[in-house]
């Protein structure tokens, strides 16, 4: 099916409304004094050497889907990882995660898998599970469906602080994998499975922690971004100054079989749009080394 028929806003979700509602919050925002709005994760100074950087998010329709395929541990992980992977893209280190469940009624079954699956991520990253809030809220969600939200809080240096200003002309883009689908898209996924199953494990697969690769190329990286709503091109663009454009490859990495599925359904447009195509997490640098180069940095 060509973009003109499934494409993510008629399934129910509006990538420009969003745009435009965050353009409407930026002087409010900034009026606060804020810094860094727009970007993956907010930074306030701690003091004149140190930033604090965080991110909310939460785990979004995936949930519907993972609760009824018995799957919602996957979805405790999607959210720390979400979270963390966020706050990474500016150089911080994370420290800690709080979490918010809600839901018509609650289920102390939901709520253990999601929060377990989230401590096991955080263990993983050596981030501290602090707290959080679960709420009943029966006027506000239907009968057995919940929502997992949280915010990661990280600590960076200064001197230390990736903000993309550094990139240039001739640098090149590198891809690092995703598991799958992760944690978007998913209102758009549930409206395929109408008209064809899936059960390939990279459907629910969490969200991949890129803790690890970020520390391992970060001292060499003039920009990270987290390709999560959007598409890779669409969170790729928020990293870079003004007057730079990226140039991708699309064919420079193989795509996981649970998008040959959704290309049977959806245009290539509103695939690159939506969904991550594989690529999970990008760097911008100078010198890849033996790095997957997805594309390059030009001048608009």
């Amino acid at each position: 099916m060509g973009d003109e028929g499934q494409i993510y806003a008629a399934a129910g979700v509006s990538i420009e409304k969003g745009v435009a509602v965050v353009e409407r919050l930026r002087a409010a925002v900034e009026s606060t004094g804020a810094t860094g709005f727009g970007s993956f994760a907010g930074l306030h100074p701690l003091d004149d050497e140190r930033l604090l950087a965080a991110s909310t998010d939460s785990v979004g329709t995936k949930l519907v889907l993972a609760r009824q395929r018995g799957a919602l541990r996957f979805c405790g992980s999607d959210l720390a990882a979400h979270c963390i992977n966020d706050v990474l893209t500016c150089g911080a280190d994370p420290l800690f995660l709080l979490d918010y469940v809600a839901a018509n009624r609650i289920d102390l079954e939901s709520v253990a898998d999601l929060v377990e699956g989230a401590a096991e991520v955080c263990r993983a990253a050596g981030v501290a599970l602090i707290g959080g809030e679960t709420a009943e809220l029966p006027g506000i969600y239907r009968e057995g469906e919940l929502d997992f939200a949280g915010t990661c809080v990280g600590l960076v240096a200064r001197a230390r602080l990736i903000d993309g200003s550094a990139v240039e002309e001739g640098d090149v883009v590198v891809g690092l994998p995703s598991a799958g689908v992760h944690a978007n898209g998913f209102t758009l996924v549930r409206r395929v499975l109408e008209d064809e199953d899936y059960a390939g494990d990279d459907l629910l697969a969490p969200t991949r922690l890129y803790l690890e690769d970020v520390r391992r190329l970060r001292d060499r990286v003039h920009a990270f971004a987290h390709v999560t709503g959007g598409g890779i091109l669409g969170n790729l663009t928020r990293a870079l100054p003004a007057g730079l454009r990226a140039e991708l490859d699309w064919e420079a990495w193989e795509r996981p079989p649970v998008f040959a599925w959704l290309a049977r359904h959806v245009g290539e447009q509103e695939l690159r749009r939506v969904f991550n195509l594989g690529i999970g997490y990008l760097a911008v640098m100078r010198d890849p080394g033996d790095e997957l180069v997805i594309g390059g940095i030009a001048r608009t």
